[in-house]
């Protein structure tokens, strides 16, 4: 099992990322990539940080550790030069905060996202038709959820994601330790999701 959305101190999550990685390898993760949120006044602090520990952990750990960044509440013209500053800085997954029904996202996030060098789109929420048709398009995953809340639309982007052919990926998003996943708890959440 992978995991391609997670946080750790370097925003919001509790855990530093030694711990977060140790805690999901227990969980029975292969990989995991650290994606702190960010926008114009961190970027440039986290991702550095999150580059050099995944170095440091890949040479001792079984478990792969990427690095990553989550671009969170950025206004959308803005999304493209963000992306592109987070892939300069090392940043091997770029996750997009995308509309969820839980947060006041700016509309026209998910669409920037789409048409930007990001590799998933986080937490879509209500995606509508051409846009799922842009993420097959552009290669962009949409993400089903373990997120408390953001998880309400899951049946949704599922169910989208499959009509127009657009990649999926389940992620944990987890933020502190009960958020981790393990594989069978990942199987029921997509089936939860229909799929």
């Amino acid at each position: 099992m992978i995991d391609l959305h997670t946080h750790s101190i370097f925003s919001d999550g509790v855990l530093v990322p030694s711990e977060l990685v140790r805690r999901a390898e227990v969980h029975g993760v292969e990989a995991i990539a650290i994606t702190d949120h960010a926008d114009a006044s961190n970027l440039d602090f986290i991702i550095p940080r999150i580059v050099a520990v995944a170095e440091a952990l890949n040479d001792v750990k079984h478990i792969r550790v990427i690095p990553g960044i989550e671009l969170t509440h950025i206004p959308p013209s803005h999304i493209p030069s963000l992306a592109d500053q987070a892939r300069s800085l090392g940043a091997k997954v770029v996750v997009l905060h995308g509309e969820t029904i839980v947060e006041p996202v700016k509309l026209g996030t998910n669409r920037a996202g789409l048409r930007a060098d990001i590799d998933i789109l986080a937490h879509p929420g209500l995606i509508t038709d051409e846009e799922a048709a842009m993420a097959a398009e552009n290669g962009v995953f949409l993400e089903i959820t373990a997120r408390k809340g953001h998880s309400l639309t899951n049946g949704h982007v599922a169910k989208l994601a499959k009509k127009h052919g657009a990649g999926l990926v389940l992620n944990s998003d987890a933020h502190e330790p009960s958020d981790l996943i393990t594989p069978k708890q990942a199987e029921q959440i997509a089936l939860g999701a229909g799929l």
